[in-house]
């Protein structure tokens, strides 16, 4: 057994190459302001605000390059008081020549005037990404009913490829004749929308490929028909005002890879043939999930006539750690290669070596790679991970999230010996200990966490990065 601890998230093998690898620059040569303009302008666009202004002061080759490149411009960096964040997009707008790559900012607490001057400026011509969301901070008298988008909000329906729309109500009249050709991602963030015009939003976008409905109104039921929808996620609101989102029905998506719920919601799938990556099920909710061959609700599977066999990522979330449940979904979806698990609780009995022999002969395990977050270490956790150590025959990585508390050479000492490692099925697992969080919970993110074939898999790792890797040598 050999023990490494990692300071990166890298994969713990390391990069093939080197330092001395790298050919040094010569003295004085710069190498990327020789690039050209194009070039740089799209590199400087993908920078965060901030940053891409602060270009302009690196040399004179920079200090036009940002004005023309595709202008990025988000608030979050500038929270500095209402006043203070109105007079920099102001002044940043006035400043660049255009066009627009992205612009996110609250305009619903402006005066409808003003509003209508920001979305109306030339910097944004040509706008692909545009995000508009009203946050209650920035708000001194908050209305109390969701009003209307400005009038000038969808001026660039012909060039968006990313729409994210929240707080505010999207009237029948305002969705009416709206087209947007190139649209791929859209968000709908506590909006007001009636059922008819959601429909005929998602219809109007003729190459969606990503759809995150997030706490929103007016509507009890969506219909999905759409050959280009890759990926889906839908969270209800159990309260709140206007009617409840209650019911996903998915007719036809062709290439729908990842659905991702949550709350009381009734899911019926009819046909989505290639979707892999299904989550969050959880035993804290009443959401039912009906396949062709299969009924679940919450996490128990009520009804299996025939395995559904497209599945092979699968997220849940439950309060007590059962094995017993885990096998039961694993006997649904039995092509199950990554499994990400979120426990809270303390587990229940998850001995297995007596209940589940005949179970063990039988089962096709096929998991690769198993994230478990809040792993504390107790016997019924020490059980549950050794039933996949020992029996999980192509296992490639078992990842813990512990408690900073536990992140600990001794824990980790215990727990080589506990997790019986060195009797491990797959001969090539590994076993990752981490105080990082070890995937994306996808439910409070953004609609470009939706892309990836695996929307659970983090990404962008934390500040502090460690890792401490029980290596399985030969």
């Amino acid at each position: 057994m050999e023990m490494e601890t990692e300071s990166t998230a890298a994969d713990w093998h390391g990069s093939d190459s080197t330092a001395e690898d790298q050919e040094p620059p010569l003295p004085g040569e710069d190498r990327l302001s020789g690039l050209p303009d194009g070039v740089l302008g799209d590199i400087i666009s993908l920078l965060p605000t901030r940053e891409g202004a602060r270009t302009q002061v690196l040399a004179s080759r920079w200090r036009h390059l940002w004005r023309s490149a595709p202008l990025n411009l988000d608030y979050h960096p500038f929270l500095f008081g209402q006043e203070g964040l109105n007079a920099t997009i102001a002044r940043v707008l006035a400043a660049h020549r255009g066009p627009g790559r992205r612009f996110c900012a609250p305009v619903y607490h402006l005066p409808v005037d003003r509003a209508d001057a920001w979305l109306r400026s030339p910097a944004l011509d040509n706008l692909h990404e545009l995000e508009l969301c009203c946050y209650g901070f920035m708000l001194q008298y908050p209305p109390q009913t969701p009003q209307p988008p400005p009038a000038a909000a969808f001026l660039f329906s012909d060039t968006l490829c990313v729409a994210t729309i929240g707080d505010c109500h999207l009237t029948d009249s305002t969705i009416e004749g709206l087209h947007f050709p190139k649209l791929q991602k859209l968000a709908l963030k506590q909006v007001t929308i009636s059922e008819s015009s959601l429909h005929t939003m998602i219809a109007s976008c003729p190459a969606l490929q990503c759809l995150l409905i997030y706490r929103s109104f007016g509507f009890g039921r969506l219909r999905i028909n759409s050959i280009n929808l890759r990926g889906i996620c839908v969270k209800a609101y159990s309260y709140g005002r206007g009617l409840k989102f209650g019911e996903l029905i998915i007719e036809n998506a062709p290439f729908l890879g990842s659905l991702i719920l949550s709350d009381r919601l009734h899911v019926s799938l009819i046909y989505a043939p290639k979707l892999e990556a299904l989550g969050f099920l959880s035993s804290t909710c009443t959401s039912v999930l009906v396949f062709d061959s299969a009924a679940i609700q919450g996490l128990r599977v009520d009804s299996l006539t025939t395995a559904v066999r497209t599945i092979k990522i699968l997220a849940v979330d439950m309060h007590a750690l059962s094995l017993d449940v885990v096998l039961d979904l694993m006997r649904c979806f039995p092509c199950l290669e990554k499994l990400y698990i979120q426990s809270t609780g303390p587990g229940k009995s998850n001995c297995w070596r007596r209940k589940h022999r005949d179970l063990i002969r039988s089962l096709d395990i096929r998991l690769k790679t198993i994230v478990w977050r809040h792993y504390r270490g107790i016997k019924s956790h020490v059980d549950f991970a050794t039933f996949f150590i020992l029996n999980a025959g192509v296992l490639e990585l078992m990842t813990f999230e512990v408690n900073s508390e536990d992140y600990n050479e001794e824990f980790f000492a215990q727990h080589r010996k506990m997790l019986q490692v060195d009797n491990r099925a797959s001969r090539g697992a590994r076993f990752r200990f981490t105080s990082d969080w070890s995937y994306n919970h996808i439910m409070e993110s953004s609609v470009h966490d939706l892309e990836p074939a695996d929307p659970f898999e983090r990404t962008c790792p934390s500040k502090e990065n460690t890792n401490f890797v029980l290596c399985a040598g030969c």
